[in-house]
């Protein structure tokens, strides 16, 4: 926490136009930037599970995130995000953040395990990475085209 902070509070290191202040545009941004932060962290191992209420306790931190694809490595589930084992874990997660008053977040390309994991209480679900969404558009544009020639 202290590295997404500006002395006192952190040791982030200062810079007067950086893009985080818009190039120096953002009056008073040193003295001010910690209002408008909002940190999330990931959990992707065992290790973070074991550790999830004290890692969701820390103040400052907004969200826990999951990674759904390391954690089921970590899982010895290489590759299978949909395992119900790895599933079940996710889920318990999910409540184990809440349970901290934490907000649990997720990514998963999986229409079916984001609305479960909603339902289960995640808080921001991101559905899908813009470069697979950019590659697929294009893919579909190209098949429009393929056979018209």
């Amino acid at each position: 926490m202290r590295s997404t902070r500006y002395p006192p509070h952190g040791i982030r290191g200062f810079a007067s136009a950086s893009r985080s202040s818009r190039f120096g545009r953002v009056k008073d941004y040193h003295n001010r930037a910690h209002e408008e932060l909002c940190v999330l962290v990931q959990v992707e191992t065992k290790l973070g599970l074991d550790n999830l209420e004290a890692i969701a306790s820390v103040e400052g931190i907004d969200g826990v995130f999951i990674g759904p694809g390391d954690l089921s490595a970590a899982l010895g589930y290489l590759g299978q995000q949909a395992h119900p084992d790895v599933v079940s874990v996710i889920e318990d997660a999910i409540r184990r953040i809440r349970g901290r008053g934490n907000a649990p977040g997720i990514l998963t390309g999986d229409e079916a395990l984001a609305r479960r994991y909603m339902d289960a209480g995640c808080l921001f679900t991101a559905v899908g990475a813009d470069l697979g969404i950019l590659a697929r558009g294009a893919e579909a544009l190209a098949a429009k085209f393929r056979n018209t020639v």
